[in-house]
């Protein structure tokens, strides 16, 4: 009786679930030559395994998928569970062609500088051993931003780029006139109210508070509408949005 024929890589491709994941591709050497993370696997596979001419038409890809043998795959729950597997798997393997075709993409990180007595939300790319507390990476970078913002006004905390800001830098301050910062620097809020109401957003960004605050934009957002004042209903929407984005739970990989 004659052996049953292995499954052609385009067949186990078709078997694929339209789910968030990571990929590996291995050569015939079984050896891992890429690792790439994708929000559908079945439609990300289908660039490798039912390419498009555009896709063909890039060399450095079209060299991926000649040299492809075979391929795992794994689900996730959301993009974030999927960035965070595929950076141990890349810094696992060292997969030759992530090396050869990366583009410098970093996800954005936010950041609270050391030693500033009035503490600040900032963003950055890298991680750095700075002493510096890090949240993220985020894979929603829009959301990320957009809720930054929200955090700084809902809060009302600084935005300027001096470490230990005073009067000085006060009359230079446009966020003051717009009226979104408590003018810690020149004594409208005490020292110790700043940084409370600072920590009550560090601890909504690691989870604490997160259904009630999230409860008081839906009520907010419902007051709006019924209001017939639609243009702030859709902004808190958004932004009640964009916080569950950016609070979405991802397991450790």
């Amino acid at each position: 009786m004659a052996d049953r024929e292995q499954p052609t890589l385009k067949e186990l491709w078709r078997e694929t679930p339209h789910k968030p994941g990571v990929y590996i591709m291995k050569d015939a050497q079984g050896n891992t030559i890429y690792v790439g993370k994708a929000k559908d696997l079945h439609r990300r596979l289908g660039n490798y395994f039912s390419p498009t001419g555009a896709t063909l038409s890039n060399h450095k890809t079209r060299a991926l998928i000649n040299a492809i043998a075979s391929f795992d795959y794994f689900e996730t729950r959301n993009d974030q569970e999927a960035f965070l597997l595929e950076s141990k798997l890349i810094k696992q393997y060292r997969p030759h062609y992530n090396i050869q075709m990366k583009d410098d993409k970093r996800y954005p990180l936010l950041k609270i500088p050391k030693g500033e007595k009035l503490p600040r939300f900032q963003l950055a790319r890298v991680r750095k051993d700075d002493g510096a507390r890090y949240f993220g990476p985020f894979v929603h970078s829009q959301a990320l931003y957009a809720t930054q913002e929200w955090l700084n006004r809902h809060f009302r905390l600084r935005t300027c780029k001096t470490k230990n800001p005073g009067i000085h830098d006060f009359r230079h301050c446009h966020a003051d006139v717009i009226r979104n910062c408590s003018a810690p620097c020149v004594g409208r809020i005490s020292i110790n109210d700043y940084n409370r109401n600072f920590d009550q957003a560090v601890r909504l960004l690691e989870g604490t508070g997160k259904k009630s605050a999230l409860d008081e934009l839906t009520r907010e957002m419902m007051e709006a509408a019924d209001e017939l004042d639609f243009e702030r209903a859709a902004y808190l929407r958004d932004i009640r949005d964009n916080l569950v984005k950016v609070l979405e739970p991802a397991r450790r990989f």
